[in-house]
């Protein structure tokens, strides 16, 4: 993985720092894991917008992911590993002993031909998927359930990755990559090694065109809005908008939404920084 800067031999290339995709090994996807995705452009079904500054964008498929990786005690191999539009992270296509094909998110540092398995009694080998309660102690891991059998929810985007500290009874303390130490349940999945691509964070777009590109709208600052439009709008001449809100009055810069008697507090050791 690595980043290069371009020459700048345009106003859009001066500041752009493009990803080398070293790892990609083709730009077709596998048809069969493939569906068609329309697009909204912020409206609901009777036509009123309900999210701002979205609209446009490259016409993209959506990539069908297992995320649950419930082929249990089959032998895989990895025959690419692909761009995915849908996401950050880098996609692996995996073809099975019993010749079914699946996508699975890219770990770093795979490569073509690999062997990986998923299940219980399996090595704590990247690309692996395997219960919490077999993974050892102090492992790297991403791609993990919150609810056994649910899918993979937490640490799935490029670069990121969570650390098993500890166990307690039916409960594996995780940190995440927030910094959050959290209590899972041992039965629940995941996948060993970090989330390639994390040279993404790198990347820089050089221009507002290839935010376009990904179906991002102008943003208009809300300081000069109108007041009937934000509430940091108005005043007369260049005025700072008063305490940062949102839209609809929720305070910004630091203000904790979190509520306080949500249920899921009790499996929270230690919160995010």
């Amino acid at each position: 993985m690595s980043v290069r800067k371009l020459k700048p031999i345009t106003p859009g290339q001066r500041f752009r720092v493009v990803n080398n995709f070293e790892e990609i090994t083709t730009n077709k996807p596998e048809k069969s894991l493939t569906v068609g995705i329309s697009k909204s452009g912020g409206r609901n079904q009777t036509g009123k917008m309900t999210m701002r500054y979205t609209g446009g964008g490259h016409k993209k498929k959506y990539r069908i992911i297992d995320f649950k990786r419930n082929k249990a005690n089959v032998e895989a191999t990895v025959k690419t590993v692909e761009y995915d539009p849908n996401r950050t992270a880098f996609i692996a296509l995996l073809e099975y002993a019993d010749g079914e094909k699946r996508y699975i998110i890219a770990p770093n540092g795979i490569k073509v031909d690999q062997k990986v398995v998923s299940g219980e009694s399996v090595e704590p080998n990247v690309g692996n998927a395997m219960k919490l309660k077999n993974i050892p102690l102090g492992t790297v891991i991403s791609c993990v359930e919150m609810k056994p059998g649910q899918g993979a929810i937490l640490a799935r985007s490029a670069g990121s990755s969570a650390q098993l500290t500890s166990r307690d009874g039916k409960y594996a303390i995780i940190k995440l990559p927030s910094g959050e130490s959290r209590m899972i349940l041992t039965e629940c999945m995941a996948m060993i090694g970090s989330v390639s691509n994390s040279d993404h964070q790198l990347t820089v777009s050089g221009k507002a065109g290839r935010s376009r590109w990904l179906g991002r709208r102008p943003r208009t600052r809300p300081v000069v809005m109108n007041p009937v439009d934000h509430p940091m709008g108005g005043g007369e001449g260049r005025s700072s908008g008063g305490h940062p809100r949102s839209r609809n009055g929720m305070p910004a810069k630091g203000y904790k939404t979190r509520k306080k008697n949500k249920a899921s507090n009790r499996h929270i050791i230690s919160k995010r920084k």
